[in-house]
């Protein structure tokens, strides 16, 4: 099995037994985001994650050793089309130079790790429509001089 082959498994099962990212979240002792991630394939699972995903949705045994294989994290460079990606982009596009000079402000020349990082997706019911809250937490980490 490739990694592909395992997420389109987990799609399956998840579609067929009705199964929310957050359930399935739940069931293995993690994050949504983070569960979401490793069945997507951007992410490796620890092999008692693995062992909690596979045996929870019901995988075949050789999804183990694919839910724990090092993902190769990469994606096309071209915009994306769906529109919910598309405007994330558009995040960047717009306020990526800002959040960069705010950050180094703040804290200095450097990065936000994406590595020492945690993501959470909220809803904010608004009579005006709905909110979407992201919050993105990554550990600063600054340049070295040498």
């Amino acid at each position: 099995m490739k990694k592909i082959d395992v997420t389109e498994l987990i799609f399956t099962i998840k579609n067929e037994r009705k199964l929310t990212w957050e359930e399935i979240a739940q069931a293995v002792g993690m994050s949504t985001i983070w569960t979401t991630s490793a069945c997507l394939g951007m992410n490796s699972c620890p092999a008692e994650i693995a062992e909690k995903l596979v045996t929870f949705l019901g995988l075949p045994a050789e999804a183990m050793s694919v839910l724990t294989e090092y993902p190769l994290k990469e994606w096309d460079k071209a915009v994306p089309q769906d529109p919910l990606i598309y405007r994330l982009y558009e995040v960047v596009g717009v306020y990526g130079d800002t959040l960069k000079e705010v950050i180094q402000e703040k804290f200095g020349d450097g990065i936000m790790s994406a590595i020492d990082f945690t993501m959470d997706v909220q809803k904010e019911v608004d009579p005006k429509g709905d909110r979407v809250i992201l919050t993105l937490n990554g550990k600063f980490l600054p340049y070295k001089s040498w």
